[in-house]
């Protein structure tokens, strides 16, 4: 019988499973309602996420995880999270993040100034991804 005290997590994205654990403690994630912690025996979920970072707790170790949107479910201490883009702490390319916000602070200018909304709206989504990705990476 599997153990009643402790989560399975899943991440996939389009391009695949990008992370997984079979023995967590805890989830911790960002949804459009405001922060969200999960632990075994949790009721069933189902919520859409924001673009923050996943930590998940197992032990005194945690994984952080740039997750950019999405949803997650849980159930029978099983977390599935289908997000549209994710990378764990150690596969971010800091140098790449930061390109990429520079790039979308120069499109939010370029937006504004051409009152093209959205150009604009696209372009915050952008920043909001590559600033995610930065801030996980720095921990």
């Amino acid at each position: 019988m599997a153990d009643s005290s402790v989560i399975n997590i899943s991440i996939v994205t389009p391009d695949g499973k990008v992370y997984e654990h079979s023995a967590a403690d805890m989830i911790v994630v960002s949804t459009q309602s405001g922060q969200l912690g999960i632990m075994a025996n949790h009721v069933p979920i189902i919520a859409t996420l924001d673009v923050d970072e996943t930590r998940v707790k197992y032990g005194n170790e945690e994984d952080e995880i740039a997750v950019n949107g999405g949803f997650i479910e849980f159930s029978n201490n099983m977390a599935t999270i289908v997000a549209d883009s994710a990378e764990n702490q150690s596969d971010i390319d800091v140098a790449r993040a930061e390109s990429a916000r520079q790039r979308a602070q120069r499109l939010i200018t370029e937006a504004r100034q051409k009152n093209d909304e959205a150009a604009l709206d696209r372009a915050q989504v952008a920043l909001r991804r590559a600033v995610n990705r930065i801030n996980v990476a720095k921990k």
